[in-house]
Formats: C-alpha cells, structure tokens, sequence
C-alpha cells in the first residue's frame, strides 16, 4: 500500500523506516501505535541515485519535511559504528550525518537482514508458503535467509521475556560447500571468476546468472533468447520454471539444491526449531521449484544429521516489504524507550 499524506494520520508520533538494497529502495512514514501502517510509502530503483542523500530528500520533500521521531534505515551491507558501505551500490551511509542533516535526532542504520528478520515475527500466517510443516517449538531459534541481489542471513534467538533478539552478519558470504562433482566444478568456475566461491556466488541473482554461464560453458547448451544485464536472472528463472528441457531449467534446479543445502547448514547452526525462513526476492518468484526441485531433498541430505532435518519447519516468505515492516518496528520501538 503506498499510503496517504502524513498530515492524514492524526495520533501518535511519526517515524521514518527504510529497506535499502542494491536494486531497489522502499521508504515509508508510519506512526508509532501503527509501525505496518504506512502514511506514505515510496519504492526508488536504487541505481537511479548516486547516494543515498538525494534519494531521502526527495522523499522528505514530498512528504512536507514533518518532524520526524526517530528513523531506521535496514541497509544492505555490514554494519558498523553507525556506518555501512553497501555491497553493491557505492553509497556511504553515516547515521550521525544523515541526522545532522536532516534533523532527525534518533536515526539509526541495521544490517538489512536484521530488520528481515525483525519484520518476519510480525507477519500474518498469510505472508507464508510452507515447503515443510516439521515440528514447530515456539520458543526455539529461527534462522531468516534470503537470495537476491546478494544473500543475507539472520538468526532469531528467543529471550526470556517473549521478545527476539536478532542476530545478523555477513553470513552469506561464507565459503561455497560443494556436494557432487557438478557443484565442485561449479566451486573451480567461481574460483577461477572471483578468487573465492562463496554461498553468495551461487545463491543471489547475479549466482543464478553464473550457474547458467557454468553449465553453458560446460555443456553448450546455451538457450536462445535470454536478455542479457540486470535481467539475465529473471530470464533464466523464467525460462528454467516454463520449459523442463531447457539449460536454465538445469541452472536453476543446480541453484536451488544448492539453496536447499545451505538453508539445511543453517538450521543445523542454530538448531533452528522455530523454523527456517526464505526471505529475498528470488524464492517467491521460484517457489514452484522449491516445493517440486531438490531443495528439500538437499536441505534434508546431512548424513548422520538426516533424521534431524524433517523436524525443521521451513517457510518462503511472500511479503515484499518485511524488510522494511521490520524497520518500523524497530524505529517504533526507540520512540518507546
């Protein structure tokens, strides 16, 4: 919903929340009794702002510059001392600047799975498609990853007084586990590419691209037709979910096994009971071949782990904006405290 004016909302105190990633930017003004609710929500094609300073104002702008509460921008990279150099954009994020400038005196920057996974606990059981039911536990670690311009990770740890406590990092750029031959020379293709095969190569929109090239370097089977830039991967999906004969059906089962495996890794790290969420742009728009491809099979393949695995509940999140839901949860949080 792109919601009203602010000056529509009449009660409470106005907050600022942000999902910032490498392909697109939501913004949103709600009210802290009603942090899902946006006043005003924007969506901005990240690349079209060469930081992202401009891409604010113009959106403080056409909201009348009300007096904000407190802000949290979720961004897509580490995070540091209030700081963040985005992975794939060239912005410099700076809380204390970004406050001085706009005045905005509670302002400040999450890693942009944090507020993933902060978003998830507030989703309906509607946000969700499940690839397998397991054995739920309530008050047990969940795990939040999620495939898209890059790959992010979270994990949920229950406390004691009925709230989560979130703890995100840089977990997708952990080192590529290859399982059969196929995936190690897929480890040697990205080796060779990058330098190093991380679970971020194979798992992210760019990954799926480079599994596609892999198997048509190796096979030579390339399909005809593919757009190529910041399309290829939609294509490849596209393709490799309408036509069963096809290299980019074969690339996107090779990615989604690997999704599988990964997702399977991180249950085991955390011993994750309350569930294993895929966040991310990718897996809605591939959830036929979650449910129908490897990606069971593969998170359930772990050896003398294997009778653990059917245990583990395992949902796609189908909510675009639980990024930036999460954000304004936590920026209405602050004004609480």
């Amino acid at each position: 919903m792109q919601g009203s004016h602010p000056a529509a909302a009449s009660s409470g105190e106005l907050i600022l929340a942000g999902d910032l990633g490498g392909t697109k930017t939501l913004l949103a003004l709600a009210r802290t009794e009603a942090p899902s609710v946006p006043v005003l929500e924007r969506r901005y094609e990240s690349r079209e702002y060469p930081d992202f300073l401009p891409l604010l104002q113009d959106f403080l702008q056409e909201a009348g510059h009300p007096r904000i509460g407190a802000a949290v921008l979720a961004a897509a990279g580490p995070v540091s001392e209030g700081r963040c150099a985005l992975t794939y954009l060239p912005w410099r994020l700076d809380a204390q600047a970004l406050a001085r400038v706009t005045g905005i005196a509670r302002l400040e920057i999450v890693n942009d799975f944090a507020a993933t996974a902060r978003g998830v606990v507030q989703l309906p059981e509607s946000a969700f498609a499940t690839l397998q039911t397991g054995q739920p536990q309530d008050q047990a670690p969940r795990v939040v990853l999620g495939a898209g311009t890059g790959l992010g990770v979270a994990a949920l740890l229950p406390e004691p007084t009925g709230m989560w406590r979130v703890l995100a990092g840089e977990g997708g750029h952990i080192g590529f586990a290859p399982r059969a031959e196929q995936e190690f020379a897929l480890a040697r293709f990205l080796q060779a590419r990058h330098g190093r095969a991380t679970a971020e190569r194979v798992l992210s929109g760019p990954g799926l691209v480079a599994v596609y090239e892999f198997l048509n370097e190796s096979e030579g089977k390339g399909d005809e037709g593919l757009a190529g830039g910041a399309d290829a991967a939609a294509a490849v999906a596209r393709r490799g979910l309408e036509d069963a004969r096809s290299l980019s059906r074969r690339a996107l089962d090779l990615f989604v096994g690997v999704y599988g495996a990964f997702a399977g890794d991180l249950a085991l790290l955390f011993m994750a009971r309350g569930g294993v969420y895929l966040a991310g742009g990718i897996a809605p728009k591939v959830l036929p071949r979650l449910r129908h491809g490897p990606f069971v099979e593969a998170f359930h393949a772990k050896a003398e782990h294997a009778g653990l695995m059917n245990g583990f509940p395992i949902h796609v999140v189908l909510e675009e904006r639980v990024g930036l839901l999460g954000a304004a949860a936590i920026a209405a949080e602050s004004c609480r405290v």
